[in-house]
């Protein structure tokens, strides 16, 4: 198959036309071919062009291949931009993949709202992918490799070569004699597409000429399949759903058949997490979580993550550090108290016969603490002491919250647990001046009411 412009605007013609085709342009030979055949349909199309380069920082050469492709972009009048990243990977971290995240973390801050990013892989670069995911040990999600069109940022990724081969586009590219720049790092075998690319590929094209064809075939027939275990995910989300918002039922998920449960954990999961759970985690999960006694407090771990259960829902959390249960925050009530650890924000408001009689909160030294263990409350209108444990097992506190929320004391004595419960003999009575202390524990985010009392008059 011969590649052309027609191709490209067939291509094209196959999806919704945005206001601007933004051109990922590195410099090389596919990109190079992309924007120049994309400007030759400037008069068919009903849209933009420019061109954005990202400059990585990781070659001597980057700067004089960043001065290429703004002078191509000159030469064919194309609006053209150049972003800078910090490609360098991590201890532990592959090149490749570290270039990666950061060439598409860019973009796709980068990318205005409804343009579409246009990216010159092609039909080899999805053989390779596959063969890769192969290697990896993937599943249906990562054999269907790259797909023609997805979303990033704030407008849409498409892929319009994933059916041309690299020989056809290295023909365009001497028909219209074309310039580029090689990057020597794509010839680096220590780099596994690389060595793919050099060392495997060819001795299978020997045996079978028309493999990258049949790899990408078969990548097509996974991402249709990979639709199909997403769809059924989402409907069995909707049946597993649990009592709080983002949780799941354990009883509801232990019914659906194995398989299914575990499809259902990885769509639920990459909603709630960055990172998907390994194979073994996802396994232990399934046997940890789902499978333990009703009344234990089972959790697993991967990356910043962790899954937990509480009662008959399973909660997916991010980490957070242990948290510092000695310490102690006097406070006067005269301005808004920023908990530490990302714990939230207290706010005093003064209100009329409910929360702590204004008298002891301004006459006694009022701290903010936490739960060590042993607390208790005698809970205004009964007639007995109860400890902390009991009142968050009735309010349904999961036990890794406990020790998040802010207790309020009076010279030494609990006097209130803010959003929870006012303690005797701190009570207001009905025609008592009284504080409400208020706790916002994600401040900046929505939190389903606006309740505000005109600010303490003291």
């Amino acid at each position: 198959m011969k590649f052309s412009r027609d191709y490209l605007l067939q291509q094209l013609g196959r999806h919704a036309t945005p206001p601007c085709y933004q051109v990922a342009f590195s410099g090389g030979l596919d990109s190079q071919v992309l924007l120049h055949a994309l400007c030759a349909l400037r008069d068919q199309l009903a849209a933009g062009i420019g061109a954005v380069h990202v400059h990585h920082g990781l070659h001597a050469d980057a700067d004089r291949w960043e001065a290429h492709c703004r002078r191509v972009c000159d030469e064919l009048n194309v609006a053209y931009t150049s972003l800078r990243v910090d490609g360098r990977p991590a201890q532990g971290e592959s090149p490749e993949a570290a270039a990666r995240v950061a060439r598409y973390q860019a973009l796709a801050e980068w990318l205005p709202a409804q343009h579409c990013l246009l990216t010159a892989q092609h039909q080899d670069d999805q053989a390779e992918t596959l063969l890769l995911q192969l290697i990896r040990g993937s599943g249906v999600s990562g054999l269907a490799a790259m797909p023609v069109m997805t979303a990033l940022g704030a407008g849409q990724l498409l892929r319009p070569l994933l059916e041309m081969n690299r020989a056809a586009l290295q023909h365009y590219a001497d028909r219209h004699g074309l310039s580029w720049v090689e990057d020597p790092g794509n010839r680096n075998i220590a780099y596994d597409r690389n060595y793919l690319r050099h060392r495997v590929l060819p001795m299978l094209r020997q045996r079978w000429p028309s493999i990258s064809s049949s790899l990408s075939r078969s990548a097509a027939h996974c991402a249709e399949a990979n639709e199909l275990t997403a769809q059924l995910a989402r409907n069995d989300l909707l049946a597993v759903t649990g009592r709080q918002a983002e949780t799941l039922s354990v009883t509801r998920l232990v019914a659906l058949p194995q398989e299914r449960q575990r499809n259902v954990l990885r769509a639920w999961l990459k909603q709630r997490s960055a990172s998907l759970p390994s194979t073994a985690v996802l396994a232990r999960i399934v046997n940890d979580v789902l499978h333990s006694r009703a009344d234990a407090s089972p959790c697993v771990r991967w990356d910043r993550y962790e899954v937990r259960r509480y009662r008959d829902e399973v909660f997916c959390l991010q980490q957070t550090p242990r948290r510092n249960t000695t310490r102690v925050l006097d406070w006067s009530l005269s301005g808004p108290l920023i908990l530490p650890d990302k714990g939230g924000v207290l706010t005093a408001v003064a209100v009329s016969g409910a929360g702590i009689r204004r008298s002891d909160a301004m006459a006694g030294t009022l701290s903010v603490r936490w739960r060590k263990g042993g607390e208790c409350c005698r809970p205004a209108g009964r007639g007995h002491l109860h400890s902390l444990k009991k009142m968050f097992q009735e309010q349904g506190i999961p036990p890794w919250e406990r020790n998040r929320i802010p207790l309020i004391y009076i010279e030494d004595r609990l006097a209130m647990v803010p959003g929870f419960q006012v303690c005797e003999p701190f009570q207001a009575g009905p025609a008592d001046p009284g504080v409400l202390i208020e706790w916002d524990r994600h401040p900046g985010q929505p939190q389903g009411r606006d309740f505000r009392l005109p600010a303490p008059d003291w």
